[in-house]
């Protein structure tokens, strides 16, 4: 059964016998591994990335759409000027596409043979208006560091970039001149560096990327766990603080709710998990009500979201104070920032009643897209404090749907004059199925 997962069919017989110790030392817990990875990242399935002013959608045979802000040459067509409507990126031809990670004015791609390429600004880490990055690339280039490491997913936080190997191995680029990520390198270095601490011999199935700080889903014998590195303000690390972690920490407050972790999710300032039940916790900044718990009060460890205690969740999304959840029959709830119509609660009752921004303390249907009688599996929301936010809605069937800020083209549909969002979701011609 392991044999027939991609990512460990080109393994040597060596490979697998160092992923099985690693794992635990049996073949199922091996196949565990790999199947959580692909379940709670979508990888080598399609998925949309909704990325801080510009788009990348991934088909389920691997091709690549770009759209939206070009002003780095992130859309990877060889020029720096704007495309409203998705383009396949052509120079791509022949290479199949798992996973897409976006930043602001850069994209990772990473390849089903686990090469990683990277266009836009050539920085792996930097404050999103920095000095540094200076330089551009418009057309995807492979990213020479990693070229001995299979990559399988790759995560874009503003001051660093993190990518995952196959065997479950977490690297690091910069933000480590105050050891911020355990290991002391400069600003600009374009160097992995292996994640030290509790993750060097526990395989993470998934990582994912905040403003300023890392989540890994971690896969061990005795189950799922998340650990957390970086900067702590807010709680949003999950330890019931709010100091910094300079090296990888188990939240242990999912084994005192007796839930086993599913997906992780980083939001620019605060975090959420689905567990295998169904439950969904969040914790970090609450402002705007993106926690869910109906208030705006910081959570320094995971709480429970007990207004969706009736649902049962698969997958979610969070971006910048705002937080989405699918449950499993494909049902969307929205909680947090209604800036940009983003959150796509905007209706016309709501127009009508003069709150069109409205923030959401609690989650809420979002009706918008329950009228499109398909069913959501994946949900990207963009994860920038410096960019106002659009969201894609991915069907079952291969289609996409998109809402919010619309200036840059990122939606991938045309607006008409002096419009510059869409309150309410609205089919991307381009076919991900």
């Amino acid at each position: 059964m392991c044999r027939k997962r991609a990512i460990f069919k080109p393994m040597t017989q060596e490979q697998c016998h160092d992923l099985k110790q690693k794992c635990g030392g049996s073949w199922k817990l091996v196949l565990r591994f790999l199947l959580a990875g692909e379940a709670c990242s979508r990888r080598e399935k399609s998925h949309a990335v909704a990325g801080p002013g510009h788009s990348i959608a991934v088909s389920s045979k691997g091709g690549v759409y770009s759209f939206g802000s070009n002003s780095s040459g992130q859309l990877g067509n060889g020029t720096t000027e704007e495309e409203w409507r998705p383009h396949p990126i052509r120079s791509l031809q022949g290479i199949r596409v798992i996973q897409a990670a976006v930043g602001a004015g850069r994209t990772m791609l990473i390849s089903d043979t686990g090469k990683v390429y990277a266009f836009g600004k050539e920085s792996f880490g930097e404050a999103e208006y920095g000095v540094q990055g200076s330089k551009v690339v418009t057309t995807p280039q492979l990213v020479e560091s990693l070229k001995d490491i299979f990559v399988v997913q790759a995560a874009i936080g503003n001051f660093f970039t993190a990518v995952l190997s196959r065997e479950g191995r977490v690297y690091t680029f910069s933000w480590g001149n105050e050891t911020k990520l355990g290991h002391q390198t400069e600003q600009a270095d374009l160097e992995p560096r292996p994640l030290l601490g509790a993750l060097e011999n526990i395989p993470v199935v998934q990582i994912a990327a905040g403003y300023c700080y890392l989540l890994a889903l971690a896969c061990q014998p005795s189950g799922m766990s998340v650990y957390s590195v970086g900067c702590g303000l807010g709680g949003k690390l999950g330890h019931g603080t709010r100091t910094d972690e300079k090296v990888p920490r188990l939240i242990e407050q999912f084994q005192t709710l007796n839930i086993q972790p599913a997906v992780v999710a980083a939001g620019a300032w605060h975090a959420a998990v689905v567990g295998k039940d169904g439950r969904v916790c969040t914790w970090g900044w609450g402002r705007y009500g993106c926690l869910g718990h109906g208030n705006e009060d910081c959570e320094s460890a995971p709480k429970v979201v007990e207004a969706l205690s009736n649902v049962k969740a698969v997958y979610v999304a969070t971006g910048d104070y705002t937080t989405f959840v699918v449950s499993d029959d494909g049902s969307v709830y929205s909680f947090g920032c209604g800036e940009s119509s983003s959150l796509g609660h905007n209706t016309a009752a709501a127009e009508a009643q003069g709150n069109r921004h409205s923030n959401v303390l609690f989650p809420e249907v979002v009706t918008s897209l329950k009228q499109l009688n398909e069913r959501v599996v994946q949900i990207s929301l963009t994860n920038s404090i410096y960019w106002n936010a659009h969201t894609f809605a991915l069907t079952e069937s291969g289609k996409l749907y998109a809402f919010g800020a619309g200036d840059k083209g990122q939606l991938g549909v045309e607006l008409s004059a002096n419009q510059t969002e869409r309150a309410i979701p609205e089919w991307v011609d381009i076919d991900l199925s």
